[in-house]
């Protein structure tokens, strides 16, 4: 068999299967890595769900850089028996025609049904990448523990499981889905360079938002859902304007919670302070205008928001959970505060916008950092790397 330049095999078929291309950190990482690895001999289908209506899709940017999608109903997060036994069948029969040499599966469902079809189509290698998980704090008792089983069955079953923060496997492990030695951490992998522009634009969030030039912008950037906790936000945003009453706030982002968080912004008498801007594709021109931004999450496996942030030298403040300390160094790179607790935030703020100098050396110390750790560069080289282990042992054992 022919050898590509840096001598992985050029025809390894590589089917890859996610839950849906919204907009958010796992989508990015899906798209740059299916791009990535072409040059390195991997050929990838790429198989997504379809999102919700308000999430948003990166169908441009993964046409940009050359990865067809093919998208297959029931996919998506929702469970629906029906529809998750047809996505089922759907991808046995594509994978029987496909005839993949490696199924790399993201996300819960994805993964669920990814890897269920691929072992009943006796795929030789099985990946499983956890962005996150739901096994904790997600739902009740019985269907928690239904999760957990399933997820350490699958594991079992697979042949390389992928975390994408160090705090992502060991509560994987602790949760006792996954063996210690049984996962690889693979950083997420992100463009970044454009943030780290000396001169970021600046002027197009204040002038939507009608925010003077000289008033400190404080922004959240993500999806509005129950996980992110943006009431927290806005309850430290009312803490914060009583305290400085010239200080403005931005909500980058949308989703399903838009329309009771603009209710919650007026009922907390901030309709006058706090501005709803929807999805943004030009980052640089968002963190150009904020001078703080927080995350407010309760659980993240590791928050894009907050490395985009750091690579434009921003301060950030962030919740305690999943990947987000690993990312900030344990507040080596930003300050961290406990999740679901108003005052503590406001209180953070505060902080950072009266001694903005520290702050922002802390946000110029974590640039270098992440632009080095979640470079697409990396996480290629990371996957391709891992790749050829798994295909080595499958070789060798033959």
């Amino acid at each position: 068999m022919s050898t590509s330049s840096d001598g992985a095999p050029p025809d390894v078929r590589v089917l890859r299967v996610f839950s849906r291309l919204n907009i958010g950190g796992p989508s990015f990482h899906v798209i740059f890595l299916t791009a990535g690895l072409a040059p390195h001999g991997f050929a990838t289908r790429l198989v997504v769900g379809r999102e919700a209506s308000r999430e948003g899709n990166l169908l441009d940017l993964a046409a940009a850089r050359g990865v067809v999608c093919e998208q297959m109903e029931g996919l998506g997060r929702e469970i629906r028996p029906v529809a998750d036994l047809r996505a089922l069948l759907g991808l046995y029969r594509l994978i029987r025609a496909y005839r993949p040499t490696i199924v790399h599966t993201h996300t819960a469902k994805a993964g669920m049904l990814g890897r269920v079809a691929a072992r009943l189509a006796r795929v030789p290698i099985v990946v499983h990448t956890y962005h996150g998980h739901v096994l904790r704090g997600y739902f009740g008792p019985v269907k928690t523990a239904l999760f957990r089983g399933i997820e350490r069955v699958l594991n079992r079953a697979s042949d390389g499981v992928i975390a994408v923060s160090e705090a992502v496997r060991d509560d994987l492990v602790a949760l006792g889905v996954a063996r210690p030695g049984q996962i690889r951490v693979i950083h997420l992998g992100l463009e970044l360079e454009a943030l780290a522009a000396p001169d970021l634009p600046r002027g197009a969030l204040r002038r939507e938002g009608r925010v003077a030039p000289e008033a400190p912008l404080v922004g959240i950037v993500g999806r509005l859902v129950p996980i992110k906790d943006v009431p927290t936000f806005l309850r430290a945003a009312a803490e914060v304007h009583r305290a400085r009453p010239e200080v403005r706030f931005a909500v980058v982002g949308d989703g399903e919670e838009r329309p009771a968080l603009e209710a919650l912004a007026r009922e907390l008498g901030l309709a006058d302070v706090v501005d709803f801007h929807g999805w943004k594709r030009d980052m640089a021109a968002v963190f150009g205008d904020l001078q703080l931004v927080v995350n407010a999450s309760l659980n993240e496996g590791t928050p894009v928001a907050i490395i985009e942030a750091l690579a434009a030298s921003r301060p950030v403040i962030a919740t305690r959970v999943g990947g987000t300390p690993d990312v900030l160094q344990e507040g080596r790179f930003g300050t961290l505060v406990a999740p679901g607790d108003p005052a503590g935030l406001s209180r953070a703020i505060l902080e950072a916008l009266a001694d903005p100098g520290a702050a922002g050396g802390r946000a110029r110390d974590g640039q270098a950092h992440v632009l080095a750790e979640h470079s697409v560069a990396r996480l290629v080289s990371d996957v391709n790397g891992f790749y050829r282990e798994l295909l080595d042992a499958r070789q060798a054992a033959a």
